[in-house]
């Protein structure tokens, strides 16, 4: 019997509890993810959101198991997959989890790939490794996978090395590596950057069909709202590292019920406003070595009153499976 069997099927597919990473940097020390929480259903998207520096990319690869250490340091929380805790576990059967249960895509495809192997011997190695192939069952096994997300001529470049693509084929060189396993949970950080508008909505359809597909839950990591507009089921937010908003999507988008992320709904271009209508947020996200008193978002926070310095504020529901961390979240939700 395999892991996947033995692991409880009513278990939330991913369950993140409570994380917390610092970093260790010249002697200071901060942390860049404070107490996130979500969980992740079968078949499900979920988003996490927010600008550069607000710990979304950390925190997945904490979940990975692929941070830095040192300088990154797991300080609190609980990762559990199908109910089996991951934090903790010993690095060999971690190993064995990435890429077989659990997967990433990156954001940088042309990085993340070995410049001096060929695509099809990035692909093969992992099925020889993982699932014992011969060498000709691994490459014919890795031609479909390039024909599944529709790499043209696939067979005929399995022999061509990562610069050889355009930067949308090797995101989906990416995109089949990383499900090469057909794991149960895919992590995608950024997987439209420095792609044209065009190649971005193909490669979200890409993976939404694949995600349909193969029943896998999806982690979307993204500072764009407008990409995962059609894709994303739930929304979480995240600012200076810890959860701002969390929200099915349509109610996020709808009704916002923190300032944050009305914010970065008015600063996404829509076709029923008047041309050069966005509203930027000022400021700029705080030193997480140095954040200021209260609420994180205060000195950027066109809402922020005294007791906004005074208090963090928690997360507080406005709806059901709504939350958001502002003293005034209600009035927030309460104003569309």
């Amino acid at each position: 019997m395999d892991d996947k069997e033995r692991t409880p099927r009513d278990a939330p597919l991913l369950e993140v509890s409570d994380l917390r990473v610092e970093f260790t940097v010249r002697g200071r020390t901060f942390r860049a993810v404070d107490g996130l929480s979500y969980t992740l259903a079968e078949g499900e998207t979920l988003a996490v959101l927010g600008e550069s520096g607000s710990g979304k990319s950390v925190a997945a690869q904490a979940v990975m198991g692929i941070l830095d250490s040192p300088p990154a340091r797991i300080t609190g929380g609980s990762v559990r997959l199908r109910g089996e805790e991951l934090l903790g576990m010993p690095e060999k059967r971690r190993r064995a989890y990435r890429g077989d249960r659990i997967s990433m895509i990156f954001q940088d495809a042309l990085t993340a790939l070995n410049p001096v192997l060929t695509v099809g011997d990035q692909i093969t190695e992992m099925l020889r490794v993982h699932r014992g192939l011969k060498r000709a069952a691994a490459r014919e096994a890795a031609v479909e996978l390039m024909e599944r997300v529709r790499i043209p001529s696939a067979r005929g470049r399995l022999a061509d090395h990562p610069h050889q693509f355009s930067g949308g084929m090797r995101q989906r060189v990416m995109i089949a590596m990383a499900l090469a396993l057909e794991p149960d949970v895919l992590i995608a950080d950024e997987p439209t950057t420095a792609l044209d508008v065009t190649v971005q909505a193909q490669i979200m359809r890409l993976l939404a069909g694949m995600r349909d597909e193969l029943r896998m839950g999806m982690v979307l990591i993204t500072h764009d709202l407008g990409v995962v507009a059609g894709v994303a089921d739930r929304i979480v937010v995240m600012y200076a590292g810890a959860v701002a908003e969390q929200a099915p999507a349509r109610a996020l988008y709808a009704r916002p019920a923190h300032p944050y992320t009305a914010g970065l709904l008015a600063s996404v271009p829509r076709l029923d406003r008047p041309r050069g209508a966005l509203t930027p947020i000022t400021g700029a996200p705080p030193d997480p070595a140095a954040l200021p008193s209260g609420c994180p978002f205060r000195p950027r926070c066109p809402r922020a009153e005294a007791v906004c310095a005074a208090e963090r504020p928690p997360l507080v529901t406005v709806a059901p499976g709504h939350a958001a961390a502002c003293h005034f979240a209600e009035e927030v939700h309460g104003a569309r």
